[in-house]
């Protein structure tokens, strides 16, 4: 079965795929994406999965052959959304905002592709996992000693719960895969209704 393409330069989202044997190839979507949250309970979900589906237009126009995988992670509290920091205060920031309470990940997965048989007609399966995240209460000293290491930069709420924030957490509900960046078991349903495994 020929590769999907994987619409993210994510290392964390390769080494997922990756781990359950998917193959894929990587191409990298220059979509804009949105910020701001949509109205109504469902704002969240709708944000991550309006931005994966960006994504996943984004790279078809290019690919219109292929079966295109995209994904899209934000850390939500109270009404805000948690992106990637700006810089080392905006981390100190968001873990402070983070430390000693529960948020949720969420993330949207979109699977796009052209249907032979409906020429012209995008085929689309999209979805968006919940996982509740807990943190324990930090001092000042340890959210400024694990800004300094580099790792909160580049990572939605300033954390990787597969790094040393794990030693921050001592309680998820939900899926772990998904607050690393793909919710596996998701992506996999989703592959087999589009006969991609």
């Amino acid at each position: 079965m020929e590769p999907i393409i994987l619409a993210s330069g994510s290392p964390r989202r390769q080494e997922l795929l990756k781990q359950i044997g998917v193959p894929f190839e990587v191409v990298k979507s220059a979509a804009e994406e949105l910020k701001k949250l949509p109205k109504g309970k469902d704002g969240p979900a709708n944000l991550v999965i309006e931005n994966a589906k960006r994504k996943a237009e984004d790279v078809i126009c290019r690919y219109p052959d292929r079966k295109i995988l995209a994904a899209d992670t934000i850390v939500y509290h109270e009404g805000k959304v948690y992106g990637k920091p700006k810089n080392e205060e905006d981390a100190k920031e968001m873990l402070r905002e983070l430390s000693g309470r529960t948020h949720h990940v969420l993330t949207g997965v979109v699977l796009l592709w052209d249907d032979e048989t409906k020429p012209n007609v995008l085929q689309r399966i999209a979805g968006a996992e919940d996982t509740l995240v807990t943190f324990s209460r930090l001092s000042e000293q340890e959210i400024a000693d694990y800004v300094a290491t580099g790792e909160p930069m580049d990572k939605a709420g300033a954390y990787a719960i597969q790094g040393r924030a794990a030693a921050f957490i001592p309680q998820i509900n939900g899926s772990f895969s998904n607050v690393v960046g793909l919710p596996l078991h998701d992506v996999v349903s989703i592959l087999k209704q589009a006969g991609a495994m």
